[in-house]
């Protein structure tokens, strides 16, 4: 997760808060590694439909952390709280590794 593209979905100009949300930035990551979520990555020499595959869950990886930061940063209503917290819960449940870690052989 770039600092720029966070700092673009917060509308944000400046570069006050810039360690406030590096931290958030890794909170968020501790988050998600928490709750099984692995920080996807993309595979150079994967095929096309495993690369698209890969960059979508990063996508969705990045979004989470979005969220999480939009969250913690910005002041919410209650509604809007809900919809980001339900939006971050969806995406742990498609993105984590149910596999307990273990390699299939």
């Amino acid at each position: 997760m770039e600092l720029q593209t966070l700092k673009t979905f917060l509308r944000i100009d400046g570069s006050e808060d810039n360690n406030l949300l590096t931290s958030f930035i890794n909170a968020a990551k501790s988050t998600l590694r928490n709750a099984g979520v692995v920080e996807p990555q993309v595979d150079a020499d994967a095929n096309e439909e495993e690369k698209m595959q890969q960059e979508e869950e990063l996508d969705q990886y990045n979004l989470a952390i979005m969220l999480y930061v939009k969250r913690e940063y910005d002041p919410l209503t209650g509604i809007e709280l809900e919809r980001i917290e339900k939006s971050i819960e969806g995406i742990i449940l498609q993105l984590r590794d149910y596999t307990g870690g273990e390699d299939d052989e």
